[in-house]
């Protein structure tokens, strides 16, 4: 409804024309004038009438009761050095800067066709904190009825980025529409962009005045599919990962395999449509510029804050100047106070003169001036594990407490099968049967119980790297500087909570003419010999949970997985739809970031495979994870804790389930995070779908989960663990699933990166040399035993990547200032609905409790994984933190 203040207007018709129709409109002369005052309250509007050949006829309506509304939009103000600029600001000057068109919510009740939208210039306002505001003055008729959209376009040169726009004038009061997107220039793309009000609907229930513009959308979206995609564009399509190495080159180390299809599954990523490989079509060529749909880009707030800006400048600027500095690529480290001394000494970076400037606005946490030599050097800070505790990770303890309160907290498991016994072909990889024997465990747990009654009491568990990695060893070990085997390490929990690891079991698959190699270690506190192997066999298998908590727990099951899930509900879901807005909060970035890993990460001789022990397999072995491991159903943090035997169902427990490791503060944070997220999820879904037959009948939603299963993760179309898509409850459980993976999965497995793995020896990301009992000659074994630190130095890291890898990890696990936490600030979206505003306030409550509930658990000297002398306390579930290196903070996207 309008506010009733209503003239009768008399008008001087005046035809009009824009490019494309010729239209007849009727508005007063006067308003023509830039200084004209509103007085009487005129339309100013154009009947549009489709006939077959899709033209317009104009319909003129010469005595209408009309009113006056304003329309002020909020721009991001842009600093802009083009040639174009100098028309833009006459354009500016002329008031022509943006054209807008309200669109009716609903038909016109007598003739069932749209009503015609109102058409008005927005001329330029005022510049307030970094924004422009443009206002625009429309002349609404009477029957209009409530607004439904606003169509814009952009009469600059450049592309503008649109905050929102408020429509004030109506008698229920102001419409609101956010926006937050950019608007192309009409000079690149001369379509409308098209933004519906902050009202969401199911299809069924959109007004008939935006049903046509709704599907209009959603078909630009998708695209068709041709050509390579441009800058401005926001078109999001698949494709499969074709595109991490340099298939036109004459250098066969830079070329990848295809991943994505049946031989190597993988999730697709977005469509670039850049131009194909001249010597393999199947290929896409590499370019600087790596399309994402515009939205999902950096915004410009983001690049000038520490994250946007410092992720693409650290690939390729301050990794580049590092390998100048390190001479040789091979070097290692010769003791460990040359390691110490990356924290108080530093790298010198005075050879780097005409780079140290930039390097500075790049890491500048990480560059120091020394005052008293002038110099300028790369010095890392302390990580805060090193800091409580500088010893923390020569320790059995530490090595076992990290698997529950570390980075990777995803990969230990109860075990539930004896004897261990690979499922790999014994004709290719030899003797399945491991060599961890029951007589080895009972020697190690003697003094608690038998071996029976710990496999009863379910007190062994176990990290099994055994047949994921050993199809790679032979292929590894045949890369310069790596050396890689298949590994198993068993655990007891003790009855103080924590455990004890009680072997490692390393193996080699038969190679040549030698048979298949398999040693097994174990902790040695009366045998130095015993005890440096067994520091050695660590130093492997941190190397394993390295590998695979970065390409597997990291990159494969955050964000990887989550891009088809972007990709999806941009195509099939309205941005009207509820579950749209639900989800959008937690997509903001992950795009472009993934780009950014695609561009410098992942990429072939990247800083993954440079430094990561997978090397030029790395991104294949994600792939073969994710056929032999990923499901989506198990995503849900509940579900995995019981698919790895570390929960089982009990109505009668906290959040339903019985951990088998009562101080497992991944878990013990995870399932409270969990159900907070799924009673807010659970308020949302009921409010927006009351009734069953509703999630079946909305044809956008089914349309988005067959495009997640059937495309997105086509490779695993044909599972059978796919949850069905027919109720309420079902959308809660998909809807929950994905949430969780873009904000408490990601935060457990990102944040606290520089903090556990900064100081390297604590998580090794490679190993160089081999063990000293594989095929030892009488010299290498004599070296061994005078020299054993020596050989545990020329195990680790070389400079270069260890350098490399703390840079990146110091980058990654930043929080810029502007990062977006979970339940911190309300979107409009749900602003505008009273029921969603309260189920919001309770969801931000519940948060704001558990920040208190992880410092009462860091806090309770019982709980030995995260509480004692020298024991970080697990944060990393913490909703909030301040910008930086802090190891806590659960911001709603992967957006680093």
């Amino acid at each position: 409804m309008l506010k009733p203040q209503l003239q009768q207007s008399t008008k001087t018709l005046i035809p009009s024309w824009n490019s494309n129709t010729l239209f007849l409109a009727s508005f007063p002369i006067n308003i023509l004038n830039k200084n004209f005052i509103l007085k009487k309250k005129n339309n100013f509007r154009v009947h549009h009438n489709y006939n077959g050949a899709n033209t317009i006829r104009a319909v003129l309506n010469s005595t209408e009761k009309s009113i006056g509304v304003k329309a002020v939009v909020t721009v991001q103000k842009q600093v802009n050095l083009n040639l174009s600029r100098g028309l833009d600001d006459i354009g500016d000057l002329l008031g022509n800067s943006l054209l807008l068109w309200i669109v009716a919510a609903e038909l016109d009740h007598k003739t069932g066709l749209e009503k015609p939208s109102i058409r008005s210039y927005a001329h330029r306002g005022l510049d307030v904190d970094g924004d422009t505001y443009y206002e625009a003055d429309f002349v609404i008729p009477e029957d209009f009825g409530e607004v439904g959209a606003i169509l814009v376009e952009n009469e600059h040169h450049k592309e503008m980025y649109v905050k929102n726009i408020v429509i004030d004038g109506f008698v229920h009061g102001k419409v609101e529409i956010t926006c937050n997107s950019w608007v192309h220039s009409k000079f690149d793309n001369p379509d409308k962009r098209i933004f519906f009000t902050n009202k969401s609907y199911l299809p069924s229930q959109t007004p008939s005045g935006v049903t046509r513009l709704r599907e209009e959308e959603l078909v630009t979206l998708r695209g068709d599919g041709v050509g390579e995609r441009k800058f401005f564009e926001r078109i999001y399509d698949y494709d499969v990962y074709n595109d991490l190495g340099e298939a036109d080159s004459d250098d066969d180390n830079a070329k990848r395999p295809v991943i994505g299809g049946k031989e190597l599954p993988y999730p697709r990523r977005c469509r670039t449509g850049r131009q194909r490989s001249k010597k393999d079509p199947l290929y896409e060529t590499r370019s600087n510029f790596v399309y994402v749909p515009r939205d999902e880009a950096f915004s410009q707030v983001k690049c000038s804050t520490f994250s946007g800006n410092t992720v693409y400048s650290a690939l390729h600027a301050v990794v580049p100047a590092l390998e100048s500095v390190v001479s040789d690529p091979d070097l290692g480290f010769p003791h460990f106070p040359a390691i110490d001394s990356l924290f108080n000494v530093g790298v010198d970076l005075s050879g780097l003169s005409d780079k140290k400037s930039s390097l500075f606005n790049i890491v500048p946490r990480l560059i120091k001036s020394i005052s008293e030599t002038g110099k300028d050097v790369l010095l890392f800070e302390s990580p805060q594990l090193v800091q409580r505790d500088k010893f923390s990770w020569f320790r059995d303890v530490e090595f076992a407490r990290q698997t529950l309160a570390g980075l990777n907290p995803y990969s230990i498991r109860l075990v539930t099968d004896w004897p261990l016994r690979s499922k790999l072909d014994p004709k290719v990889y030899g003797p399945p049967e491991s060599k961890i024997t029951k007589e080895l465990i009972e020697k190690e747990i003697g003094n608690y119980m038998t071996f029976e009654q710990a496999v009863q009491q379910k007190k062994l568990f176990i990290l099994d790297y055994h047949d994921l990695l050993l199809p790679y060893v032979n292929k590894v070990n045949e890369l310069k500087g790596s050396v890689l085997y298949g590994s198993r390490t068993i655990f007891f929990l003790t009855p103080h909570g924590t455990l004890k690891p009680l072997a490692i079991e390393l193996t080699r698959p038969p190679i040549d003419d030698k048979p298949q190699w398999k040693e097994v270690y174990s902790p040695n506190d009366w045998n130095a010999t015993g005890a440096w192997l067994w520091k050695l066999a660590k130093a492997h298998v941190l190397s394993h949970d390295s590998g695979y908590h970065q390409l597997v727990s990291h990159w494969l099951r955050t964000h990887c997985c989550t891009e088809p899930y972007i990709i999806a509900t941009n195509r099939q879901l309205s941005a009207m739809h509820p579950i749209y807005r639900l989800l959008h909060p937690h997509f903001r970035y992950t795009m472009e970031i993934n780009a950014l890993a695609r561009e410098a990460l992942i990429n072939a001789n990247g800083i993954i495979e440079s430094s990561f022990f997978p090397g030029k397999y790395s991104v294949e072995l994600s792939s073969i994870a994710y056929g032999a491991e990923w499901r989506f159903d198990q995503e849900a943090l509940p579900q995995n804790l019981i698919s790895r035997g570390l929960a089982e169902e009990d109505p009668n427990e906290p959040h339903g389930l019985k951990l088998a490791i009562e101080d497992y503060p991944f878990a013990n944070d995870g399932l409270v995070l969990w159900d907070i997220l799924k009673q807010w999820v659970t308020n949302y879904v009921n409010h927006y779908y009351p009734q069953t037959n509703l999630i079946e009948s909305d044809k956008e939603l089914q349309a988005w989960w067959s495009e997640i299963k059937n495309v997105g993760h086509g490779d695993k179309k044909d599972e059978p663990w796919w949850p069905e898509l027919k109720t309420p409850n079902d959308l809660i459980g998909i809807v929950t699933t994905i949430i969780w993976v873009t904000s408490g999965h990601h935060a457990a497995v990102n944040f606290g990166q520089y903090s556990y793995a900064g100081y390297f020896p604590n998580r090794p990301t490679t190993a160089r040399s081999k063990m000293p009992t594989e095929d030892p000659t009488a010299e290498e074994w004599e070296w061994f035993l005078n020299k054993p630190e020596e050989a545990l130095l020329r195990c680790f890291p070389s400079q270069i990547q260890a350098t490399k890898v703390m840079t990146i990890l110091d980058v990654l696990s930043n929080h810029s200032p502007d990062e977006e936490y979970i339940g911190e600030k309300i979107e409009p979206y749900w602003a505008e609905d009273p029921v969603i505003n309260a189920a919001f306030e309770v969801f931000s409550g519940k948060l704001k409790e558990l920040e208190g509930i992880i410092d009462g658990r860091n806090n309770d000297s019982k709980l030995n994984n995260r509480n004692g002398a020298g024991v970080m306390p697990y944060e990393l579930l913490k909703p909030y933190s301040e910008p930086g290196v802090t190891g806590k903070g659960v911001p709603y996207s992967i957006s680093i």
